[in-house]
């Protein structure tokens, strides 16, 4: 890291926060369910969000244990799978042009997700984003996921830098509390879910303002870019 670098690498969150992929789930989800003739009930897969895939079967479990759970999860992997076949899966407004200017910088980059390995590599190869990362830090990795600090201190030791010399990208107050705990600087832009910003050091409506907020010297007129 030089003198004029703030950090030594970056670390990103996938769902939510690079990929626009939580729309998709969320009505993945619903179609699923209306193959076994249930409408889900209001905001209950808004409420998986950012959570791992334990917390989901359990919280499905709890919820809808009458529906064969095998049969509902393959549902929405199905449903999930079909939807990003017809629609591609897009990207959050700003990640490519950030990526771009964090790889001008000559920071190395990592993932951190709550995701499966096999999920986040292919979400990662859909988007076109994987050659950016050195290290994928998935649900599978680690023995405590968000918002656990274990995904970002591994993702920090694959980049061999320190936590507190890294910055963290996340959407759900889940993630920032995970970056927070292993002791990154955390920006937050919210996705499907408010937030107050509890966990974050930098609460932002976009990627590119959060990364200016945290001092990143990105090329000057980026501020609130979308592309």
């Amino acid at each position: 890291m030089t003198s004029a670098l703030p950090f030594a690498a970056v670390i990103f969150d996938l769902d939510g926060t690079l990929v626009d992929s939580e729309r998709v789930a969320l009505e993945a989800g619903r179609r699923a369910f209306l193959r076994f003739g249930e409408t889900v009930a209001p905001g209950f897969l808004e409420g998986l969000i950012g959570r791992d895939r334990n917390a989901v079967a359990a919280a499905l479990l709890a919820r809808y244990g009458h529906i064969d759970q095998p049969l509902l999860v393959q549902a929405i992997r199905e449903e999930s799978i079909a939807l990003r076949e017809a629609n591609g899966l897009p990207l959050k407004p700003g990640a490519v042009l950030l990526i771009e200017e964090i790889a001008a910088l000559g920071l190395p980059m990592a993932v951190a997700t709550s995701s499966g390995a096999q999920e986040a590599e292919r979400k990662l190869t859909l988007a076109g984003l994987r050659a950016h990362f050195t290290a994928v830090i998935a649900f599978d990795h680690v023995a405590n996921p968000k918002p656990a600090p274990d995904p970002y201190l591994l993702a920090a030791e694959a980049l061999g830098h320190a936590p507190e010399l890294c910055l963290a990208f996340e959407d759900s107050d889940t993630g920032a509390a995970s970056a927070r705990a292993a002791g990154m600087r955390v920006v937050q832009v919210p996705d499907m879910l408010p937030s107050d910003g509890a966990h974050a050091h930098h609460l932002a409506v976009s990627l590119i303002d959060g990364a200016l907020a945290a001092g990143l010297p990105l090329r000057t007129g980026l501020g609130g870019a979308s592309a």
